[in-house]
């Protein structure tokens, strides 16, 4: 693969501000009520710039919604899903692509609000983002619950085995609700997300109930679980 050129950093500034604007009034107003002036205006750019850099104001929404969590389906897979990974360490990886993106604040949460936004407010990146997004990383998660229980890692027999999918499922469920509950979780208890310490604790917690609901699984399963690398 080629690499990529890197780009000039005055010339990133303006698509970075669009970036920024974009994400504040799509996920505040949504993608049919906000103008492509008053992005313009929010970013403090031309609007021609939003063709310059996206194309129009569809691929600046694409680009909002896609781009500002950081990662990609490919690197998010890569930090749990290697063989030689033990089930912790999976774990520990698996629960990174939820951890980190907190430690961005303000922009972690307006991301959510626009993917909510999103799911009342269609306009077609939902399914594309479930099904090219989410789902590879879903399937690489039972690929890794196989693996340690010693279960057939075939995709057909993955996809029918309806608790593994309930354990995958129930496992994402602990990283997803950090984003869904955010705001609850602090009016139910302050400070748990309170800076660095604080949501560093949630990894290693995350992990530790992960592991306890993978163990309850596989005893109720009668099969032995196989903790460390795989070779």
């Amino acid at each position: 693969m080629t690499p990529a050129t890197p780009k000039d950093a005055s010339a990133e500034e303006p698509r970075s501000r669009l970036l920024m604007a974009g994400l504040r009034l799509f996920a505040q107003q949504g993608y049919s009520k906000t103008s492509t002036r008053e992005l313009a205006e929010a970013a403090q750019v031309n609007v021609a710039a939003i063709s310059y850099y996206f194309g129009d104001k569809a691929g600046l929404y694409r680009a909002v919604f896609l781009e500002p969590m950081g990662g990609s389906p490919e690197s998010d897979l890569a930090r749990y899903s290697h063989p030689q990974l033990s089930l912790a360490q999976a774990l520990a990886g698996f629960y990174a692509c939820f951890v980190e993106p907190l430690k961005r604040g303000d922009m972690v949460r307006l991301c959510m609000k626009l993917h909510f936004r999103e799911m009342l407010e269609p306009t077609g990146l939902w399914p594309y983002d479930a099904a090219h997004g989410i789902k590879p990383l879903h399937d690489g998660l039972v690929q890794v619950l196989c693996r340690h229980m010693g279960l057939r890692q075939d995709a057909a027999s993955c996809a029918a085995d309806a608790d593994l999918q309930r354990l995958a499922i129930g496992l994402a469920g602990l990283g997803v609700h950090l984003h869904v509950g955010y705001d609850m979780s602090e009016a139910l208890a302050p400070g748990l997300m309170a800076g660095p310490e604080q949501i560093e604790c949630w990894s290693d917690r995350l992990v530790m109930y992960g592991l306890a609901m993978v163990r309850a699984e596989a005893q109720r399963r009668g099969v032995g679980l196989n903790e460390g690398s795989i070779p």
